[in-house]
């Protein structure tokens, strides 16, 4: 079994994740951070304007699929254990995250 890890929230809760999981979250992320210096650079550079609009599209959408792919993974986790232990409260958490995604 791999060694989990914590990482440590703004809310002050905990998430524990495998090494693989960290790898697979993270690896998505710096593919992202590479796109928006890609579209730092068209912007110096003077790029035009709907191509600068199209690498922030593919942004936007890499972003939605690193959201999905961390909420599923939350959904399936925490939000399942705390429900199995009564903790009713993460309904609510999980609504109002849903709301702010879908904004």
């Amino acid at each position: 079994m791999e060694e989990k890890k914590c990482c440590c929230s703004a809310s002050g809760k905990m998430t524990m994740r495998t090494d693989e999981q960290k790898k697979k979250l993270l690896n998505r992320l710096k593919r992202i951070e590479g796109q928006v210096c890609g579209i730092q650079r068209m912007i110096e550079n003077d790029a035009y304007c709907n191509d600068i609009l199209m690498q922030s599209a593919a942004v936007n959408a890499a972003m939605n699929a690193f959201n999905k792919e961390l909420l599923a993974s939350h959904i399936r986790s925490c939000v399942a254990r705390d429900i199995r232990e009564g903790k009713d409260e993460v309904i609510d958490e999980l609504v109002l995250t849903l709301q702010k995604l879908m904004k």
